[in-house]
Order: structure tokens, then C-alpha cells, then sequence
């Protein structure tokens, strides 16, 4: 489904990622998954999505962006909003989707081939709007985790669905152990 002479971008719905990765138990490594896609094809453009809490002092997520915006992809961030449920439980909400969709149909005219990383099925529309454009679909998200984080409606309506599982060995890494102290520092003397 790819051809050397494609120009292609990539939509990364950070969230989303994350969370199919984590569900089949490995980290992305950004750096090889833009050469892999740059393996592919001509990278027009590779975008990331996430909201961030304005309130937290640090994020966990900070030192990924600040890599990402270093090394060759376009950030698209805002603020997500916070607020208690009605059971008084704090949640969190911080929608990327229309920012996202406005970026992929925006550069349409100039692609070949668009990859969305995402299993929302609220982008099935988008993905149908893309191809009456001309412009190749290749979702990647999973159907191995349980349950399944790609919607059925947006793999189905894709040209290509790439399993992420698949991709494990090319742009995994083994998740970071997060409750393990580092191991001793020896020094010889």
C-alpha cells in the first residue's frame, strides 16, 4: 500500500496511541517510527496531538513533546480542561479531533498517502473526505487489546489498517518500569 514515490503525512492522536501501546504492553519509540514512515515514503509532514493539563507543575508528558518538537514533528497542543463528575470523581477532557481534521484536510491537495494513528471512529468521516480527494488512508491501531481500540466503522472504511502489533518489532521498545528504583551507582576507589 506504499510507494517510494508517495508523499505522505502522518496524524498522531497522542492519546490514543499511547493508550492502544500500553494495552499491548510496549512504548513507541518516535524516532523510529518517523524513519520508518520516511522508509515508506516522502514525509510531507508528521504531526502529534495531546492536550496538556495547564495545572500540573510537571508533566510526564513534557520531555516527550519538547523531543518531538525538536526532532522533526509538528506539535499541536492546547489546554485540556478539568472538572469534577457528577459522582465527584476528577476527570479530564481534551479533545484533539477537529485540529486534527482540519491539518489532514488542509494538506490533502499535497498528499499522496495520509496515516491517521488512531482507532477513534469519530475520524471515519474524515478518512471518507480524505479519499474523495484522492488521498490514500492507512489507519494503524489495534484489534489485539481487549477490547479492541480501533472502531470497527474507521477500519473498515480505511484503504489499509495497519495492526500496531505488527509494528512492535520496527517502532517498540519494553515499557519503562515505573515503581523500580534505579539500580546502585558503584564507583571503584
Amino acid at each position: 500500500m506504499f510507494y517510494k514515490d508517495d508523499r505522505l503525512a502522518l496524524f498522531i492522536d497522542g492519546a490514543n496511541l499511547h493508550a492502544a501501546a500500553r494495552s499491548l504492553g510496549f512504548d513507541i519509540d518516535y524516532k523510529l517510527l518517523r524513519q520508518e514512515f520516511e522508509r515508506r515514503g516522502k514525509l510531507i509532514r508528521a504531526y502529534y496531538y495531546t492536550a496538556l493539563l495547564d495545572s500540573d507543575e510537571y508533566s510526564p508528558i513534557r520531555p516527550l513533546i519538547d523531543w518531538l518538537n525538536y526532532n522533526g514533528f509538528t506539535l499541536v497542543t492546547k489546554p485540556a480542561k478539568e472538572f469534577t463528575d457528577p459522582a465527584g470523581r476528577r476527570k479530564v477532557k481534551g479533545s484533539m479531533d477537529i485540529d486534527l481534521a482540519v491539518n489532514a484536510m488542509e494538506l490533502a491537495p499535497r498528499l499522496d498517502h495520509a496515516v491517521l494513528f488512531s482507532g477513534d471512529g469519530d475520524f471515519r468521516p474524515l478518512v471518507e473526505a480524505l479519499q474523495r480527494q484522492a488521498v490514500r488512508v492507512s489507519v494503524v491501531s489495534t484489534l489485539r487489546s481487549q477490547p479492541p481500540m480501533i472502531a470497527d466503522e474507521l477500519r473498515r472504511q480505511a484503504d489499509n489498517f495497519i495492526e500496531l502489533e505488527a509494528l512492535r518489532d520496527v517502532i517498540g521498545r519494553p515499557p519503562r518500569e515505573r515503581d523500580t528504583p534505579p539500580a546502585p551507582v558503584t564507583t571503584e576507589t
